[in-house]
């Protein structure tokens, strides 16, 4: 058993406090010590006084990409198309496609819900993207 002085490692503790623990216990917090000492170290060397994980804006700014007006606009087609391929498809189709595509439903869980079989929905929504894909072709031509 080793004996650590709480007011060491908690800094709400305002006076000493000494605490006998198991030895297992102090070897992990004086290993935990030792690497929060060279994680320090390493960012006053590398000057890395942030991190992108701060909230602060950094990792917005830094993974944004402002899309042009031309972009933006092929987007809203795109999905324009998108939406009208789906409603060109049948009632039950267009429902699969939506709950497992939009909603992110595994196939399974959409079966579930509907009291059918897994393979039903499965072929329902390969049946589904072919016909969306011939309605889009179209759509081009």
């Amino acid at each position: 058993m080793t004996i650590i002085n709480l007011k060491d490692f908690y800094p709400f503790y305002t006076s000493d406090c000494f605490m006998e623990i198991p030895d297992e216990v102090a070897a992990a917090m004086a290993e935990f010590d030792r690497k929060e000492a060279a994680y320090r170290l390493r960012t006053y060397r590398h000057k890395a006084y942030y991190s992108l994980d701060r909230n602060d804006g950094i990792e917005h700014e830094a993974l944004f990409v402002s899309l042009s007006p031309h972009e933006l606009y092929e987007r809203k087609v795109s999905m324009q198309e998108l939406h009208a391929a789906i409603f060109s498809l049948p009632d039950k189709q267009a429902k699969r496609v939506y709950a497992h595509f939009i909603l992110g439903m595994s196939q399974t869980d959409i079966a579930k819900a509907e009291g059918v079989s897994k393979m039903a929905v499965c072929y329902s929504i390969e049946r589904a993207l072919k016909s969306m894909e011939k309605f889009l072709k179209n759509s081009l031509d």
